[in-house]
């Protein structure tokens, strides 16, 4: 194994970098890595996206939260506690692209789950089902009594931000995980893709709700949120124990770098 962190002057590891950056933002970055220390820089950026997605799920949550109590909207609440979630995973992730990285350079070639990455799982497992349990009746109550939020306003303009910064996050996850052959990064696309999912739930509960002022579409996008949280939920706890290696709705191996 060649040792990527053989003295190189600042300014070579800079152009390294950003030529790799260049190559993710083109359609070369389809193309496999051809050296170690370009292996590297794509490890560096999956860290990025890593960090950026924990931080923007923060972002999100706080805003979704505010507006979702402060509209009764109980579609934009429930998202906003899904994003908090998000973040926990995120940081497991956050914490596997190190891993990732690190096995790399190292040369041992397999990478299971470690003790913080299992204990995040659980954690956010947890959170997951708490939050499926606290929509069901939530969203039951609020479609018996018929509940109707003050605006969905927000919950239309957050899920719109929502899909195109997840898109964003997806299309170039894809592109480094396939440029370093690596499942597991894809396997995290393939995770971003249920919070698009998320989003698009919003989008019409929220959409549905403006248009039509039918309260019980609220109370129904809470539903879609609840379930599709359970399955993210059942989803962690399954990785936790390792019945599945690294995906989000899609199978993958062990990681061999």
């Amino acid at each position: 194994m060649i040792d990527a962190s053989e003295d190189v002057p600042d300014s070579e590891k800079l152009k390294l970098f950003c030529n790799v950056l260049v190559n993710i933002c083109s359609e070369r970055g389809f193309l496999m890595v051809r050296t170690v220390k370009d292996k590297v820089n794509y490890y560096n950026l999956a860290i990025v996206l890593a960090v950026v997605t924990v931080f923007y799920n923060f972002l999100e949550g706080l805003v979704s939260v505010f507006f979702g109590v402060e509209d009764n909207a109980v579609s934009l609440l429930g998202f906003g506690v899904d994003s908090f979630a998000e973040v926990i995973s995120g940081i497991g992730i956050w914490h596997m692209s190190v891993n990732l990285k690190r096995v790399s350079m190292t040369g041992t070639g397999v990478m299971e789950n470690d003790e913080f990455e299992t204990r995040a799982l659980r954690i956010t497992g947890f959170a997951y089902y708490l939050l499926f349990a606290g929509l069901i009746v939530s969203s039951a109550i609020t479609l018996y009594r018929g509940h109707k939020p003050v605006t969905t306003f927000w919950g239309i303009l957050i899920s719109l931000v929502s899909i195109v910064s997840m898109w964003i996050l997806i299309h170039y996850k894809v592109k480094i995980g396939k440029g370093i052959d690596s499942q597991a990064i894809i396997a995290d696309a393939n995770c971003s893709r249920a919070c698009l999912s998320l989003s698009v739930v919003l989008l019409i509960a929220s959409l549905g709700y403006e248009l039509t002022g039918y309260g019980g579409i609220d109370s129904i996008g809470g539903f879609a949120i609840s379930y599709i949280s359970l399955k993210e939920g059942i989803e962690c706890f399954r990785k936790a124990k390792g019945d599945v290696a690294c995906t989000c709705s899609g199978r993958c191996e062990k990681e061999v770098t």
